[in-house]
């Protein structure tokens, strides 16, 4: 009877956790949003990271499965094997060495019972991929990144964040952002990535895709750009979106600032850029320079790759440094900086004032991406149209779009 009872039990929690994706057709607009956000922020709920166990496996072997391999092996926490339909060639990949790669159909039902499975793919809806997962025998399903808030003391990676219940002012401002967006679209996502960060809800507008390839260059800024561009590419990593501006552009620009603080990314970095034409690889410098709100002593964790970062869990000091104070001209800026895009914008006040830049900047890694960056975009800069997109699910590849006037009607 107990056994029964529990067997009940467990297919109703299944059953919650699998719910399928909340799909709303209608624009959102105004008034919609509005009500839609209402209904996040009235839920009181406390929601916490999965509770981990053993065995783990890794679902995707592609760029992200490859990120949580490293992050694992950083934190000292074994994984079992990796399930990916293209196991055979990943087998081939030299960094993939040491794991048993297996395709979904090789793995024993009993262990699909037993095992967290730790999906690694943020390019596809969590949820349906969630049920598909459930259906085939996979009785515990997690995105990677809620496992790797587990792990935030040993490790800064911070992309699976669970937002707090919203206070007064977090009400109060989150609204105000919905309402000044600059199209509907932007208040979609905005609700769609509030929903997945407070709610683990995935929400999906079916009128406004997430588009997962034109990261940084949606088509409101590349419409804008022109032929005398100078993009200071902030938290350039191994250049490849420096790569994408030259082909968004025709290869036709004034200048590109790359500014890498890792000094493994960087040296890749640098190692891209020298395979360009000398033509263009002359009018691309590469810095090194860890950006901060001010001037100051910060504890830096390096060697992590991507998620190089300002961050308590960091061994080494540096010294940090402005946009400003590197006296720059910048027509467009990017920056990803791993949850410093905040405290960088603010360090750049005199840069934006003067030249009056196309911005883009990443939303998704702490919750100042919930209101506090777009509030601060919105409350700084006078002139521009404010936009925001989602490039990833399960809350990633959140970025905010701040384009003049002046550009847009150009």
């Amino acid at each position: 009877m107990e056994q029964r009872a529990a067997a009940a039990q467990a297919r109703e929690a299944n059953n919650e956790q699998t719910a399928a994706a909340r799909v709303i057709g209608a624009a959102c607009d105004r008034r919609l949003a509005k009500r839609l956000f209402l209904d996040i922020a009235a839920d009181p709920a406390e929601r916490q990271p999965p509770a981990l166990r053993q065995p783990l496996v890794l679902y995707g072997g592609g760029g992200l499965g490859l990120l949580a391999r490293a992050h694992l092996e950083a934190v000292g926490y074994d994984i079992a094997m990796v399930v990916d339909r293209n196991a055979v060639q990943l087998s081939s990949n030299p960094a993939w060495r040491g794991l048993n790669l297996v395709a979904p159909a090789e793995v024993p039902q009993e262990f699909k019972r037993n095992a967290l499975l730790a999906v690694s793919v943020v390019t596809s809806p969590f949820r349906p991929l969630e049920m598909a997962l459930r259906a085939d025998g996979w009785a515990n399903v997690v995105p990677f990144y809620d496992i790797a808030e587990t792990f935030r003391d040993r490790h800064p990676l911070s992309n699976g964040w669970f937002a707090a219940p919203f206070d007064a002012e977090d009400v109060a401002e989150t609204a105000s952002v919905l309402d000044r967006w600059a199209d509907d679209a932007s208040r979609a996502h905005h609700l769609q990535f509030l929903a997945w960060r407070r709610l683990r809800e995935e929400w999906i507008f079916s009128d406004v895709p997430v588009t997962t390839d034109d990261r940084f260059f949606i088509p409101e800024v590349v419409q804008c750009l022109d032929h005398d561009e100078v993009f200071l590419d902030a938290g350039a990593h191994h250049g490849h979106v420096s790569q994408r501006f030259l082909n968004a552009t025709a290869n036709a620009f004034a200048s590109i600032v790359a500014i890498e603080p890792d000094g493994v990314s960087r040296s890749i970095c640098l190692e891209t850029i020298a395979r360009l034409p000398p033509e263009i690889a002359s009018r691309i410098k590469v810095c090194d320079a860890l950006l901060d709100a001010e001037s100051r002593t910060q504890p830096f964790h390096d060697g992590l790759g991507y998620a190089s970062q300002i961050a308590a869990t960091g061994t080494s000091f540096r010294s940090t440094t402005t946009i400003d104070s590197l006296e720059l001209s910048p027509t467009f800026m990017k920056l990803h900086l791993e949850g410093a895009e905040l405290p960088a914008l603010k360090g750049a006040r005199q840069t934006i004032s003067r030249h009056r830049p196309i911005i883009a900047a990443t939303t998704y890694h702490n919750d100042d991406g919930t209101w506090r960056t777009p509030a601060w975009l919105m409350e700084n800069l006078e002139g521009y149209r404010f936009l925001m997109r989602l490039h990833g699910w399960c809350g990633t590849g959140a970025v905010v779009y701040a384009i003049p006037e002046e550009r847009h009607d150009a």
